[in-house]
């Protein structure tokens, strides 16, 4: 067989590779078949060599910046104005698409506040159960979405639940009691769980490791703008009360559910699709862009049709069950303090209408730190400080509104509480999301992330029950401590990706991964050895 030559201009970047595969493959099958089990290994382990020579995943960051810009040059790419471009059509619309999400999501909060538990005779438990049920169907379906989204358009498919989403939240105006609002929180969850997860999916497929978390940031901050806003427009809707025969808390549900149904037929031509299939870019941009993700995560393996063993093959990974055990324990407090912020905003001595108006302030804090630490951890090219030092912000924030007597401070904590778990939040996603390489990967491990981690949101409308009222002393306390448990699972991580990356070099890591086909390689992404995982 005649070998592609790697300076030859005619021959694409996919053509080299396949080629030096091809023929990997045949000598090291010639070696298997000698009598000589030395010279099988000593083969497996110079092809291994060969592959650490021409693999783009070896070099460093340094050398694949100079790399990606000298391949824009030849290819006549702009290489600035591209980013700018994917920026443009990519971040906004997951950002509007999650701020709607989540604005939806919350609301029920600021309506709280405003007297639905009276009017629709809620007592006990009741309202906590209805925050709960909403996370049932948002835990079991996060991994079919993704997987399904392999096959409808990701702008169809979540155009659609986006709209449906909608019309469950603006349904919520019309229950007359408990079992109405426990079904339109059910589909809420359903609708929505086909939206969270996909998004990490997307935007992960179009940045690299080291320009992803400002872009993760933004996308993330817009829950602190939409905590913001749920409190804003609680506010003003107040003066809509008995307008129509609806109460102030039905208008909520109204107003917001109609804005984001409207807005999904918005979405549906603006969500951008994978990049293999982005109606914004020309083939050449496309062609570019996964020649220059592949510097970073190696081939996206995006042809490659998955099946249920593939899927399954991800959980046999340690770092499955670590990234979601880590954002799970983030989202307690955090789903713990968007629920009930209003309430015990109001217990510090604000009146119904003031409180939802003194709960905005916290959530543009958070967005206004959160954007600006993002900016500085791409810079520094490092995730894990930044994100341990979020936790020990919402760590003192907790610990200021459990232990003061004074309002002044316990509302003070309040601000730090939102921020440093908001912060948190982005950070460790997108050092998780960015550190799986391939579809499978990206795909099974964004909505496992997500799935297991909204199990969080079962747990967290039961910490902070009424009969805890002012102080909410439990939901504190177990807020601190799942902030501290993330903080430790995320320093473990960390140690098990050093550890990885120097098992990655090691002689018989590559000969074990030599020995695998093709397609496996492909699916197993980030295992590949020249693969670094960023911390």
């Amino acid at each position: 067989m005649t070998e592609l030559k790697s300076d030859s201009p005619e021959h694409t970047f996919e053509e080299l590779s396949q080629a030096n595969s091809t023929t990997s493959d045949e000598k090291i099958n010639n070696a298997r078949n000698s009598s000589s089990a030395d010279e099988y290994s000593k083969a497996i382990l110079s092809e291994s060599t060969k592959d650490d020579e021409r693999s783009v995943l070896a070099l460093s960051d340094d050398e694949k910046d100079k790399e990606i810009e000298k391949m824009a040059t030849e290819m006549g790419i702009n290489h600035k104005k591209l980013m700018m471009k994917i920026d443009f059509y990519v971040v906004p619309p997951f950002i509007l698409l999650y701020f709607l999400a989540f604005l939806d999501r919350v609301n029920i909060s600021n309506a709280k506040v405003y007297g639905m538990e009276d009017e629709l005779g809620l007592h006990g438990n009741q309202f906590n159960t209805a925050l709960t049920i909403f996370f049932v169907p948002y835990v079991f379906f996060e991994v079919l979405s993704n997987y399904l989204m392999k096959i409808v358009s990701p702008h169809l498919w979540l155009g659609t639940m986006i709209f449906l989403f909608g019309i469950a939240g603006m349904c919520q105006a019309f229950i007359k009691n408990y079992s109405g609002l426990i079904a339109c929180r059910f589909f809420l969850g359903v609708f929505e769980s086909g939206s969270f997860p996909a998004l990490f999916y997307l935007l992960s497929s179009y940045y690299c490791k080291r320009e992803s978390q400002r872009r993760f940031s933004f996308f993330f901050s817009c829950t602190c703008l939409a905590g913001g806003c749920a409190g804003a427009i609680a506010f003003r809707i107040h003066d809509l009360d008995g307008v129509r025969g609806y109460s102030s808390w039905q208008w909520i549900f109204l107003i917001e559910g109609a804005i984001t149904a409207f807005l999904a037929i918005f979405l549906y031509f603006a969500i951008a699709d994978f990049p293999e299939q982005a109606r914004f870019l020309n083939d050449n941009e496309r062609k570019f862009l996964k020649r220059k993700l592949e510097y970073d995560a190696g081939k996206s393996a995006f042809e490659v049709n998955m099946n249920w063993r593939d899927i399954l093959g991800f959980y046999k990974l340690p770092q499955a069950y670590l990234t979601a055990l880590c954002y799970f324990a983030l989202v307690i407090p955090s789903y713990g303090y968007a629920y009930f912020a209003p309430t015990i905003i109001k217990y510090l001595g604000y009146t119904s209408w003031s409180a939802n108006e003194h709960s905005i302030y916290p959530w543009i804090l958070a967005w206004g730190f959160t954007c600006i630490l993002s900016i500085a951890s791409d810079k520094a090219r490092l995730r894990l400080p930044f994100a341990l030092f979020s936790c020990i912000i919402a760590i003192v924030g907790f610990a200021m509104v459990m232990a003061s007597e004074d309002y002044k401070v316990k509302y003070a904590g309040c601000f730090l509480a939102v921020t440093g778990l908001y912060s948190a939040m982005p950070a460790v996603v997108c050092l998780f999301s960015l550190n799986f390489a391939g579809h499978r990967n990206k795909s099974v491990g964004t909505s496992t992330i997500v799935g297991f981690g909204n199990i969080g949101g079962i747990i967290s409308p039961w910490l902070f029950p009424n009969t805890d009222a002012p102080n909410y002393h439990t939901g504190m306390v177990v807020s601190i401590f799942f902030v501290a448990l993330s903080f430790v699972v995320t320093c473990v991580y960390t140690l098990y990706t050093v550890r990885m990356n120097k098992l990655k070099q090691t002689p018989d890591y590559r000969e074990k991964w030599a020995l695998k086909d093709e397609r496996t390689k492909l699916i197993d992404g980030d295992l590949n050895p020249d693969f670094k995982y960023m911390y």
